[in-house]
């Protein structure tokens, strides 16, 4: 399942362009279609569990394929690695942060996939922005924003394990705030990053360019080493391409 962009373009896009100030938190999410439950982290199958279903699955048919340099060149926000840089397989992830069906990508398969192939250097991950919604580009401005080596992995971890709390919340605000002040955040830090028109003008171009040159029109939509798969992919399936490509 994925988060399509027709429905969700109409009615924000022309929202993202002015400066993002605080009342557009308040804003509802938007969603096309209905999500499904997002399972819990600890629910992801057994180390054992899962390697035997990976062995015995097939790896699903890309939807096509993109130039590899272009896709990881001229970037206007840089990307964040995680895995290590040198590992032999890239795995580009468009994501919002409002997409139940990111949310459950990375309740699911995302744990998995970091401990049996990131952080052993098999592959590494980039997630990159592709906000619905305000609620969304609000959410990647604070993860761009977190203090830290680490902190804007962290913070996306934290959203799309709390997405639940904030992302079609009524205050979606003072939800957000909460997150942020366990990151570090003031409540003066907060409204300065949700105010930088700079910043915000830089995760809707990170959209676009995957919208009009990648081909990208819903979340998630992952990139293996240039090949395009659409959905939240299991951990089978993953596993399964992953295999594939190292093959």
């Amino acid at each position: 399942m994925t988060r399509t962009v027709r429905g969700a373009r109409r009615r924000a896009h022309r929202s993202l362009v002015p400066a993002l100030g605080i009342v557009l938190l308040a804003l509802a999410g938007c969603s096309d279609e209905d999500a499904p439950p997002v399972v819990a982290a600890g629910d992801v199958p057994s180390a054992a569990a899962a390697t035997s279903v990976a062995r015995t699955a097939a790896a699903p048919a890309a939807e096509g394929e993109v130039d590899v340099a272009a896709l990881m060149s001229g970037q206007v926000l840089p990307d964040v690695v995680i895995g290590r840089e040198d590992a032999p397989i890239t795995i580009v992830e468009y994501a919002s942060m409002t997409c139940d069906h990111c949310a459950a990508f990375h309740a699911n398969t995302y744990p998995t996939l970091k401990r049996d192939y990131l952080d052993t250097g098999k592959a590494k991950l980039i997630v990159r922005e592709f906000p619905f919604d305000p609620r969304a580009v609000a959410a990647s401005m604070l993860a761009r924003c977190t203090p830290g080596e680490n902190g804007r992995t962290a913070m996306v971890d934290a959203l799309f394990a709390q997405s639940e709390s904030w992302a079609h919340a009524d205050d979606a605000a003072s939800r957000l705030l909460s997150i942020a002040r366990m990151a570090g955040f003031t409540e003066e830090s907060f409204r300065a990053c949700l105010s930088n028109a700079d910043l915000q003008a830089k995760v809707v171009a990170t959209k676009d360019r995957g919208a009009n040159e990648f081909g990208v029109d819903s979340t998630p939509t992952f990139f293996i080493d240039g090949r395009k798969y659409r959905g939240a992919l299991p951990l089978e399936q993953m596993a399964a391409i992953l295999d594939a490509a190292a093959e």
